[in-house]
């Protein structure tokens, strides 16, 4: 079995504006007068997210409501840093997961169904392991995703934040005889480090060209390379980082 295992966020698909844009969604919504928000929300929110701190496993986190609610004192918090009151933080900080999950916030990037069917041609089989929220099912299949991945591996599920080791020994698990695994991601720290310390090929995709990382700036090129006849790890490698 040839296999890719994809990251999502960054890679295939994206939500606007992230986790500023629910907020924002939210405080439009339900509390315009606090509808302005900083450029950049703020530290301690970003660092309350379970992937700042991927050392860390919970799978006692193991529903949804869980893992939503070990997040909310953030979300409350920045809503009161806000100038919200505090029974309106509390409430509103309880809704960031609808505004977070919106259907029509989420998009695909443009060359990824083609993408995807052009490597399924080549004979690649699919994995996606990715620091998600746990919703994460509901949004694939909203974007036509859904059966495309010989399986699915969500960090709010797995209880394991790449790059821990246990996320990538979860990716290829029960898989069968794997010749090849590539990792293709956005992130050199959770997608490539994390997928070489696991003994994996890795291809970093939507950015620019690092030294010694292999970087594609699109999926299209991702296809070409993997489709040349000769490749091997190394001499893909050495033809990404000199594209």
């Amino acid at each position: 079995m040839k296999l890719l295992v994809w990251d999502f966020n960054g890679t295939l698909g994206y939500r606007d504006d992230h986790w500023r844009g629910a907020i924002q969604d939210l405080l439009t919504a339900e509390a315009p007068e606090f509808a302005t928000l900083p450029a950049q929300l703020p530290p301690f929110l970003r660092s309350s997210f379970p992937w700042r701190t991927p050392e860390l496993a919970h799978p006692h986190l193991n529903t949804a409501a869980l893992w939503w609610s070990a997040l909310e004192p953030a979300f409350e918090r920045t809503f009161r840093s806000l100038s919200v009151d505090p029974a309106r933080a509390e409430r509103f900080a309880r809704g960031v997961r609808r505004y977070y999950c919106a259907s029509h916030r989420w998009h695909l990037y443009p060359d990824t169904l083609p993408a995807l069917d052009a490597l399924s041609a080549q004979g690649w089989h699919h994995v996606l392991l990715t620091n998600h929220v746990p919703e994460l099912p509901k949004i694939l299949r909203g974007l036509g995703l859904a059966g495309r991945f010989d399986r699915i591996v969500n960090s709010a599920t797995s209880g394991y934040e790449k790059p821990h080791p246990e996320a990538f020994a979860h990716a290829a698990e029960g898989l069968g005889e794997v010749e090849d695994i590539w990792m293709i991601g956005d992130s050199i720290t959770s997608d490539f480090e994390g997928a070489k310390r696991a003994g994996w090929n890795a291809v970093l995709v939507r950015q620019e060209p690092k030294h010694s990382v292999p970087c594609v700036t699109n999926l299209t090129d991702l296809v070409t390379f993997l489709a040349t006849p000769a490749a091997t790890p190394s001499n893909w490698a050495v033809a990404l980082l000199h594209r």
